[in-house]
């Protein structure tokens, strides 16, 4: 990737990172819009009232301080704040490029100055410089914004209405598609579309009530025809998986899940372009519009910001779009020259040359992750939404399947928790993902439904598992109420299977163990464990100790303490062995002073030798 397409992909971010966070209060205010206005779906004029101060405070605003604290944090989004008031009331038009430029520069100069006096404040001032400094700087910015940079951005944008109104009357907005479908399968769609689309629709909306701009990058259209193209005319793996791929871009609005298919065949990029022109070319006909950006790009998500009057349109200029990318991607689809395996073959051949590019490995060593176990599994994208959630819940659900017991969750990549163990991210995002969590093991994708991902973290568990301390505080459980004999084996198995020993499924096959032989070995002691073939569900040895002071009924006897074990191979037999060898002296009374233990050390240091 050439240096000026990295500054291109960082500015689109950087404006995409200002606004999605805020993508539910344009679409309330989009929301309002269409219901209220004198021509909207209720017609109210009280409530219609609430358009003017969104659109021209409230979102701004909003903006300003989500561009500030992407800076500097939430000092950094107040100075942001302080200073996008003084463009907005120094403007008759909705400031959203004003605060683009002033949220930012906000957070920036407060950052600097306290920069430049960290370390030398007096003790006790802290709080007084803090405050002042940001009052006083604010101050100045608000009145330069107000008095200078307000008027300046106001004439420029003025210029830009201008030539986007010649181009939408002179009927060349469609051209645009040969800049935005290329974009898109760059991972460039959430900059066009909250960066630069949704600015100039919210403000033909505060006008004209609705915006053709909101159709532009949003059109499920052509990902939709190409995907057909795929499911009617593809082979193997691309075939199968296109009508899956299909629903998820079309209803769930995710359209990274087609982007893979066009970058192994670059040659669709025309079937892109094609349609997603013809949509907008059909919507500058129609003079279709919606009423705030549809987020994320599902058919579903359009009709619901549709203004009345505009549905037809909207579903005539998407189902234009999508037979016209259908019928020129079938060309391409058909006379392609490939094995059936296209699709997983160009995934791993982009993802290599992408990343060699950039001297990124496909892989982290697994010694990142220095012995820890593996907890936190977060699946991060631009902005922590449509993509990566959609990938944290698919690796999720796959991993429980499997009996793994993890939780996955997305984030936006300036939001990667600190204490993330796993990041999964695209590759183009991989850089930006390695900074913000540094010490995680991060797995670069170009397909956010992947299927090699979970092998990768199943294999991480495991092998960070196999280190792991057959008994820990964790594993012991004290001053436990008597319950049924069921209930006290299963809690044993799900002890083990809570802290990382077994897979889910471990503590039913103990209850199936106790229903064959029971596991009561008399003076007050039971050792639940699997069956032979729950041995497969183990995934490091490790021992789990429960204590009952008052016992758990095995039908004559009672048992005070229960052994959950589970053993790697025959490790269990080894376990057993050692735990009979420490408690064979042990009298039944003694058993139950060991029951009544009241911190877990001493249990810990007892059976420090399993």
């Amino acid at each position: 990737m050439s240096n000026t397409q990295q500054k291109i992909q960082s500015f689109g971010r950087t404006l995409s990172a200002m606004v999605m966070p805020n993508i539910g209060a344009f679409i309330a205010w989009g929301l309002i819009t269409a219901f209220f206005i004198g021509t909207g779906w209720l017609p109210n004029e009280r409530l219609a009232g609430l358009v003017d101060p969104m659109i021209k405070y409230l979102l701004p605003l909003l903006i300003g301080y989500t561009g500030g604290k992407n800076v500097y944090g939430v000092r950094g989004g107040v100075l942001g704040a302080i200073a996008t008031i003084g463009v907005i009331v120094g403007a008759e038009i909705p400031m959203f490029l004003g605060a683009m430029l002033m949220g930012p520069l906000g957070g920036y100069i407060i950052k600097k100055f306290d920069e430049a006096v960290e370390g030398k404040i007096p003790s006790g001032f802290e709080m007084l410089v803090n405050n002042f400094s940001a009052g006083i700087i604010g101050m100045i910015i608000t009145i330069l914004g107000f008095l200078f940079i307000g008027p300046v951005i106001t004439t420029l944008t003025g210029v830009v209405n201008t030539g986007v109104n010649a181009v939408v009357t002179m009927g060349l907005l469609p051209i645009v598609s040969i800049i935005v479908e290329p974009a898109k399968v760059l991972f460039l769609n959430n900059a066009l579309n909250h960066g630069i689309f949704g600015p100039l629709g919210a403000e033909q909306v505060a006008t004209a009530g609705k915006s053709i701009f909101f159709l532009i990058e949003t059109n499920p259209g052509p990902g939709l025809g190409i995907l057909l193209a795929y499911m009617f005319f593809g082979k193997g793996n691309a075939k199968q998986s296109a009508p899956g791929a299909a629903i998820i871009h079309f209803f769930g609005g995710i359209h990274e899940v087609y982007f893979p298919y066009v970058l192994m065949n670059p040659l669709l990029l025309i079937a892109a372009i094609a349609g997603g022109a013809s949509g907008v070319l059909v919507n500058g006909i129609l003079g279709a519009g919606l009423s705030a950006t549809p987020s994320p790009g599902s058919i579903l998500a359009l009709l619901a910001v549709a203004p009345p009057g505009e549905h037809i349109k909207v579903l005539i200029s998407v189902a234009v779009s999508a037979a016209v990318a259908f019928f020129v991607a079938a060309i391409f689809v058909k006379t392609a020259k490939n094995d059936g395996d296209s699709l997983e073959s160009a995934q791993e051949k982009t993802t290599q040359m992408k990343l060699e590019s950039k001297n990124i490995s496909p892989n982290n060593n697994t010694d990142v992750l220095k012995g820890k176990e593996v907890k936190v599994i977060v699946y991060a994208c631009d902005a922590g939404m449509g993509s990566s959630a959609m990938g944290a819940a698919n690796l999720q659900r796959k991993l429980k399947s499997l009996g793994y017991n993890l939780t996955v969750k997305n984030y936006a990549i300036d939001n990667i928790p600190a204490n993330a163990d796993v990041v999964v991210s695209h590759e183009q995002l991989t850089q930006r993902a390695r900074a913000k969590a540094p010490s995680a093991y991060h797995i670069s994708i170009t397909d956010f439904l992947d299927s090699s991902v979970v092998e990768t973290v199943k294999g991480l568990v495991d092998s960070k598992s196999a280190g792991k301390k057959t008994l820990t505080k964790d594993n012991i459980l004290l001053n436990l109420p008597s319950e049924p004999k069921t209930q006290a084996i299963k809690r044993c198995g799900n002890v083990l299977i809570k802290n990382g020993y077994a897979k889910e499924g471990y503590d039913l096959s103990m209850l199936k163990r106790e229903e064959t032989v029971s596991t009561y070995l008399g003076k007050g002691l039971s050792m639940p464990h699997c069956t032979s073939e729950g041995r497969g569900l183990v995934i490091t040895s490790g021992i789990s100790i429960l204590l009952y002071p008052d016992g758990v009924d095995y039908g004559s006897e009672k048992a005070y303490i229960l052994f959950g074990v589970a053993g790697k191979g025959d490790e269990h037999l080894e376990i057993i062995a050692k735990l009979a060898e420490i408690l064979d002296t042990r009298s039944t009374e003694q058993i139950k002073e060991i029951a009544s233990a009241k911190d877990a050390k001493t249990i810990l240091d007892l059976f420090s030798e399993v």
